[in-house]
């Protein structure tokens, strides 16, 4: 076996350890999918308790990835990964057995703290720990494991439902079938930090920490060529620097501070990838499908194949990320999704008295909201989190990539919160809001082309 494999096959390895954090990240947070109708019936809950109890979650997500990025910078990567396999460790066995609405959301915060941790924790190991000409894939590793947690947890929430008859049914003895579908999660979270325990630390932390030696060592198991010159260019990049504080996010200009482009373009990436309105169908597909008419069992297989396209575009997504480059991807997806969304939209408008869905609208409706999620899968999912990982500077990266992602958690509250109220008895409805996910997927392709600059094939020290 040449080194140059022995090197490529332990890159891989540690950056698939590291998007174990990415798999428990699209599990946990979509696992709630096939629970919320259940959970709404169980605790015969309103639209604003069904909207709290699913998206305060995120609000630890939010929390987790606001501290992650200092955190990881005081201890270390890999023990804010293994903090992060216990949050869900706990919150999984907590979530199955709760006594009311309350108590199931502390469970979920929990998890969405850890979540908040993996979401920017595993982000920047790969991008600290990969190779330039590879770090487009290996960082849409990533959105590829988070977009495997959500398939797992729609498909095995699938699974629970046709053998239990309904997620309200017994399952397993005394058990609900709801509450099995959030155990699942007990497997991965054990898994993550058993691989977390394994991992080495990133190299540019050792660096920062003054452990050269321990970081010629990893480095030389990566790349065995060059090791003296990298540790020399990431030494220069920390050399005579104070720790980053928010502080730095701004600039000078005209004698008044303002926040630095860079910033603003990462802050109004993170953003638009929620407002586009992509977790309604993973947090809420089944119950929409529901709603237009669909059947419990054939709204969760649809969820299913939704999560089932989105798995196979990342793929896509992954092959393409270095060939095309950031920003033609992202420009492709922006138009796709406002001809997606917009067609959802005229669709779910066009339904009938009750609610439900005409046949044709039903059958385009379908076919337009998984073009939305292969537009999305193949671009923005991934290419967003590539883009945080990479295009800030050594100094201020992990600051920057926790502000953006608190941005990127607040909008997913924001989102995830408003579509039951937005589509509830007392809402707007659902044609109404999808058109509000349409204009934010028409303004991304303005801002994409206005304010974003290509990352493709630059080396970290070079941003």
């Amino acid at each position: 076996m040449s080194s140059a494999n022995s090197n490529l096959r332990h890159i891989v390895l540690i950056t698939l350890s590291a998007a174990i954090g990415g798999f428990l990240f699209g599990f946990d947070s979509s696992v709630i999918n096939g629970a919320n109708g259940a959970l709404k019936t169980h605790f015969n809950a309103s639209d604003y308790q069904l909207a709290w109890a699913v998206s305060l979650a995120l609000i630890g997500a939010a929390i987790g990835a606001y501290f992650a990025g200092r955190l990881a910078d005081m201890f270390g990567r890999v023990r804010c990964m293994l903090a992060a396999s216990g949050l869900f460790l706990v919150s999984a066995i907590g979530s199955g057995i709760p006594f009311g609405i309350p108590d199931f959301i502390m469970w979920r915060v929990i998890g969405g703290v850890g979540i908040g941790v993996a979401s920017i924790i595993a982000p920047i190991y790969i991008a600290e720990t990969a190779p330039a000409h590879l770090r487009g894939r290996l960082g849409s590793m990533q959105q590829f494991a988070i977009v495997i947690g959500i398939f797992v947890a729609l498909l095995s929430n699938y699974v629970i439902v046709r053998l239990a008859g309904s997620a309200n049914n017994t399952f397993f003895g005394s058990f609900k079938a709801w509450q099995v579908m959030f155990w699942v999660e007990i497997i991965p979270a054990a898994l993550y930090g058993i691989a977390a325990w394994k991992l080495p630390e990133s190299p540019r932390y050792l660096v920062h920490k003054g452990r050269l030696e321990e970081a010629k060592e990893v480095l030389a198991k990566i790349d065995s060529e060059g090791v003296d010159k990298e540790i020399e260019s990431i030494h220069e990049t920390f050399k005579n620097e104070k720790p980053a504080k928010l502080a730095d996010l701004f600039e000078m200009v005209g004698g008044k501070k303002r926040i630095a482009p860079i910033v603003w373009a990462g802050l109004g990436l993170a953003i638009l990838q929620q407002l586009v309105g992509i977790n309604v169908i993973f947090y809420y597909g089944t119950m929409l499908w529901q709603s237009v008419g669909f059947g419990e069992s054939d709204a969760f297989f649809t969820s299913v194949i939704s999560s089932g396209v989105n798995l196979v575009m990342t793929i896509v997504a992954i092959m393409l990320i270095d060939k095309i480059g950031r920003k033609p991807l992202l420009l492709i997806g922006s138009i796709g999704m406002a001809i997606t969304l917009g067609t959802l939209a005229a669709c779910f408008m066009s339904a009938n008295v009750d609610g439900s869905l005409p046949k044709a609208a039903g059958v385009i409706a379908l076919i337009a909201a998984n073009l939305y999620v292969t537009f999305f899968a193949a671009t923005w999912g991934p290419v967003m989190w590539v883009m945080l990982g990479e295009m800030f500077n050594n100094r201020i990266r992990a600051v920057a990539i926790a502000i953006c992602g608190l941005a990127q958690w607040t909008a997913n509250f924001i989102v995830t919160w408003s579509f039951p109220v937005l589509t509830g008895k007392d809402g707007i409805g659902v044609g109404p809001t999808y058109m509000i996910y349409t204009f934010f997927a028409a303004f991304s392709i303005f801002f994409v082309a206005k304010f974003i600059k290509e990352t493709k094939g630059k080396e970290l020290e070079e941003m």
